[in-house]
């Protein structure tokens, strides 16, 4: 890329020339600002306008450096770090790092990616793997495993060594538990080699609680008038708050080539202009050819946002929690919204996408959107993901709640439906290790955090008394996040290699059967056969039809015919037969392809 091409940010360190650098930082509760790189004398900076601060110094790639903010209160000035910086040194309250995000020469800079309806999401965590290096090994493995698209929890600056990376605090930063940036293009480049997509999980609705200097000389980034769970808001009514995480979602996608972004929790930003406006700006940035996918965590159910040329998909949480209720009958927490007429609810989001489409929840608040119109593709399903089993007092796996039988039936349907389907990692092997809630926080903040951990499962029956939540992992210890890394010795031991192969067999299934029919496939609805049991018919694009049906209660269910078709696959012998003879057995699933006249059934 020549200079011309590249793209001109509005903070942070730029190499601008052989051993000169730009910088840049919006400080507009700052009376002045110096640039300090080591080895050099202090420059002062430059006050540019809207609050910002430029400055150039004499230095190139690996830099170290800090910007001093002078305040009224402390007249001698706070050293702090660069809230863009690509990198640090010694942590987030170390030097920061000048980058050349150029440097790196690309392998397969050919690469323009998959379309989206090939995408089979895989969620990792990089540092239970050991980082991007060793992580860098799981590729080939995860390629033959019939994954498309590898999903990274996010990578930003957190405290400590070990986080879930919800609590980073330098949005630009790789964080150094996991690697450099160039370690992380080329875990980016093994797998764009492989045909594998990467997406990032990014956080732009909160900082983390701990080394975010903001506050102290940009004042104007956050709202005193709204809080969110982690504090005061970010405030996305300032433009150039706006502009520094659109910029972040624009380098993650120029200068690391991820394929794609997994917004968190956004029903935390109450602008929800900006994500129009984030959206509408990366389309127009990025180059057309390219297949850059832009998907959003978002508990509003908010359909509009998921029209063409907005975001692609949204995680589908009533999809998970509803077949989380099937299969395991909780009823507490969030699960309670959904405790009531499950099968109903199942058969609402097998048809039409959410379950919440502007119903009253039980707070009595309405909540969601029609979503009936959006294609199957625009949800993603999970059955497990790093939030149902990480935000578990215990983070117990699907594997030690639910009965095999029925989890098998219900991975037929999370792979083979024509929603986006999402594996958390280990879950092809049907793991038994858990993943826990793990921080790296010290002092009063690690027994704050550990205290509120447990004061939050208070209410639940299993931990009403004092003794039960003792029981709970304490987050900052270092044994949980040992505890939570994935027992890679189980996938070739009984029962993990059959179910290992059972999802193989799935996901290769999906890919020859179901995605070359899934672009233009639209649902034809749902209906329920019994107690937990349902049948969800889609339209395929060469007008064939996807029949699955799914019993996950305890005895048969009586089906209708569903016609004649070609078999795809059954989770016991002899499902398929019973099935077409008027009868779903108990805790299995069967999909079916069958030709239809292409008048005869109509899209919802």
């Amino acid at each position: 890329m020549n200079e011309a091409e590249r793209f001109q940010y509005t903070f942070g360190a730029q190499v601008i020339g052989p051993q000169w650098t730009q910088f840049a930082l919006w400080a507009p509760s700052a009376a002045r600002v110096e640039l300090e790189v080591e080895g050099l004398a202090a420059v002062a900076m430059t006050q540019a306008g809207e609050g910002r601060f430029v400055g150039e110094a004499p230095c190139d790639h690996g830099a170290r450096y800090r910007f001093r903010v002078f305040l009224d209160e402390t007249p001698e000035g706070v050293a702090v770090p660069d809230p863009a910086a690509r990198a640090q040194a010694g942590g987030i309250e170390g030097p920061s790092l000048v980058v050349d995000p150029y440097r790196h020469a690309w392998r397969h800079a050919d690469w323009q990616g998959r379309p989206w309806h090939e995408t089979v999401l895989y969620e990792l965590h990089l540092g239970t793997l050991g980082g991007l290096q060793a992580a860098r090994q799981w590729l080939p493995y995860l390629a033959g495993l019939g994954v498309t698209a590898v999903e990274l929890m996010p990578v930003a600056a957190f405290p400590g060594e070990r986080n879930w990376g919800y609590d980073g605090v330098l949005p630009y930063a790789v964080d150094e538990s996991y690697g450099d940036p160039d370690t992380l293009k080329a875990f980016v480049d093994d797998a764009h080699g492989l045909g594998l997509m990467v997406f990032l999980d990014v956080v732009y609705n909160h900082f983390g609680p701990d080394g975010n200097f903001l506050p102290r000389y940009a004042g104007a980034f956050f709202r005193q008038d709204r809080q969110t769970p982690w504090g005061p808001a970010i405030d996305f009514r300032q433009p150039m708050v706006r502009r520094f995480f659109i910029e972040n979602a624009l380098m993650w996608l120029d200068e690391y080539r991820f394929d794609g972004l997994r917004l968190d929790a956004v029903h935390a930003i109450a602008e929800r202009d900006f994500l129009v406006e984030l959206a509408e700006t990366l389309r127009s940035r990025l180059d057309p050819r390219r297949h850059v996918h832009l998907v959003l965590e978002n508990e509003h159910n908010d359909a509009a946002l998921l029209e063409p040329g907005l975001f692609d998909a949204q995680w589908n949480d009533d999809w998970h929690n509803v077949m989380h209720v099937l299969l395991t009958g909780e009823r507490e927490g969030y699960y309670a919204e959904f405790a009531d007429a499950p099968t109903a609810k199942l058969v609402r989001c097998l048809g039409e996408g959410f379950v919440f489409q502007g119903e009253a929840t039980q707070s009595g608040a309405p909540r969601g959107s029609p979503s009936g119109h959006l294609p199957p593709t625009a949800f993603v399903a999970f059955l497990q993901n790093h939030d149902q089993i990480g935000n578990r007092a215990l983070g117990e796996r699907l594997t030690r709640l639910a009965d095999p039988e029925a989890l098998a039936a219900a991975t037929l349907l999370l792979l083979l439906s024509p929603m986006v389907p999402l594996l958390f990692m280990g879950e092809e092997w049907a793991s038994r290790r858990p993943f826990l809630f793990f921080t790296d926080h010290r002092d009063a903040l690690a027994e704050a955090v550990r205290e509120g951990r447990r004061a939050e499962f208070a209410a639940f029956r299993a931990f009403q008394d004092p003794t039960s939540r003792a029981a709970i992992p304490d987050p900052n210890d270092a044994a949980t996040f040992e505890a939570s890394k994935p027992d890679l010795a189980a996938r070739d031991t009984v029962p993990h290699a059959d179910w290992l192969a059972l999802v193989r067999r799935l996901l290769a299934i999906r890919h020859a059967e179901i995605v070359p029919r899934l672009d233009g496939t639209c649902a034809l609805g749902a209906e329920a056969l019994g107690e937990r049991a349902v049948v969800a018919r889609w339209r395929m694009n060469d007008d064939t039809q996807l029949v699955i049906a799914m019993n996950l209660g305890e005895a048969p269910a009586a089906t209708s015919a569903f016609g004649i078709g070609r078999h795809l696959y059954e989770t016991r012998a002899g499902v398929a037969v019973a099935t077409e003879s008027g009868s779903l057995p108990a805790r299995c699933a069967a999909a079916w392809l069958r030709s239809v006249p292409g008048d005869e059934e109509l899209c919802a």
